[in-house]
């Protein structure tokens, strides 16, 4: 399906990796914000507050979303061997079992609520990327070409 990803054993690994790299990101983005705007007055200690924050929180954030993309690839991954198909339908369902999977600690109430919206949530990702590609799609085409009139 997707010719720019790696084969499964090593996807898995990779998707880890972005999924911590995107945390860390993400994390460092949002807990400097925030830093910035509780620490005192003053840029010196504005800056201290943002980088003290970014410290204390992006490490943690980052671990997270690597657990998360370390389970959802390995379901990711499991799904198609046992499939031996890759399409959406492995991400959406590798969404749900991955919601349910890291909240099964809370009860199983909450694990189901979990993968719904886990599978929610990829679904409509799945959906949207469709789209896209279709709307795509449209602009490779082929046209018959006209011929002029020679009048």
């Amino acid at each position: 399906m997707d010719d720019l990803r790696e084969p499964c054993p090593y996807r898995i690994g990779d998707d880890c990796g972005g999924a911590f790299t995107m945390g860390c990101v993400g994390s460092a983005i949002f807990s400097g914000i925030k830093g910035w705007k509780t620490a005192p007055v003053g840029y010196i200690a504005r800056f201290h507050g943002a980088s003290t924050s970014i410290k204390m929180k992006a490490p943690g954030h980052g671990g997270n979303f690597g657990v998360w993309g370390l389970t959802f690839a390995s379901c990711d991954c499991t799904l198609i061997y046992l499939r031996n198909k890759e399409d959406p339908w492995n991400s959406i369902a590798s969404g749900a079992i991955t919601g349910g999977i890291l909240s099964i600690r809370h009860g199983p109430s909450a694990a189901a609520t979990s993968a719904l919206i886990g599978g929610f949530i990829l679904a409509m990702i799945e959906g949207v990327t469709v789209v896209i590609t279709r709307y795509n799609s449209e602009a490779y085409k082929p046209v018959m070409p006209t011929v002029p009139d020679m009048v």
